[in-house]
């Protein structure tokens, strides 16, 4: 996963500069939890940060330290956010907190990137130490059942394009990908072709691995970790979870 990460981190931000969709659903949770907020995989602080702004204490925990030089040039920027943000740079699946949160995040995909069963119940026990007894788990996933109707492709797909900022390069970014159904596993390859003020193009290629949940394994799996699955929703606006919702937001408690 960080080689991914370290690979595109220059990328990032510009990339998803228009995820903004899901940041009034954390606002929202961050005025209701009592205690700070755990941000896992914060990266460059796309959720870290607007929840900082919000004047809410957060704290983050990433691998990658491509990203999180990321994120401490965008902190030199607002230096005033530092009383609100910590952040450390380590696994989640060993690191040992010295506090209880009354909020922990799993944004964006992040769980995917968990890909055997013993990580994944070494993360949510580990997530599960350090909930405050009334504290929320939220975990933001794609719904796996959209992605295993949709017919395979061995195709080029161009995603979208963008301006690196820190050149103003043009980016186009393209993907091949194929899903695995027997593992749940999705391959991609994301294909990076920056083009400089000559006209010359570099290409960078960075393969990723994502695992998808279904939702009742998904509550099997909390329920082995100390959680209680609370609620499902299908999108960051609270819509209820069915076979066409995009997303699969689930709301896990402490047990």
């Amino acid at each position: 996963m960080s080689a991914f990460y370290t690979a595109v981190a220059r990328y990032y931000d510009a990339e998803n500069s228009d995820k903004t969709d899901d940041l009034a659903m954390y606002s929202r949770l961050a005025a209701e939890a009592t205690g700070g907020i755990l941000d896992v995989g914060c990266g460059t602080g796309r959720v870290l940060i607007h929840l900082a702004q919000g004047g809410h204490r957060t704290h983050g925990i990433e691998k990658d330290r491509a990203m999180l030089d990321r994120l401490e040039l965008k902190l030199n920027l607002l230096p005033e956010l530092r009383e609100h943000i910590t952040y450390v740079y380590g696994d989640v699946l060993t690191h040992r907190w010295s506090c209880n949160f009354g909020l922990i995040l799993l944004t964006y995909n992040a769980l995917m990137h968990f890909h055997e069963l013993e990580e994944q119940i070494t993360l949510l026990r580990n997530l599960r130490g350090c909930l405050a007894a009334n504290g929320l788990l939220v975990i933001d996933l794609p719904n796996a059942g959209l992605a295993f109707a949709s017919e395979d492709s061995d195709g080029l797909n161009l995603e979208r394009s963008f301006l690196e900022p820190d050149t103003g390069h043009l980016i186009m970014l393209q993907s091949v990908n194929y899903i695995d159904r027997a593992e749940q596993i999705l391959s991609v390859e994301w294909i990076y072709d920056e083009v400089d003020g000559d006209g010359a193009v570099k290409r960078l290629i960075a393969p990723h691995r994502l695992r998808y949940f279904f939702l009742p394994e998904l509550r099997l799996l909390l329920e082995r970790c100390g959680f209680a699955l609370r609620t499902a929703q299908g999108d960051a606006d609270g819509g209820p979870y069915n076979a066409e919702s995009e997303r699969m937001i689930v709301y896990a408690v402490g047990i």
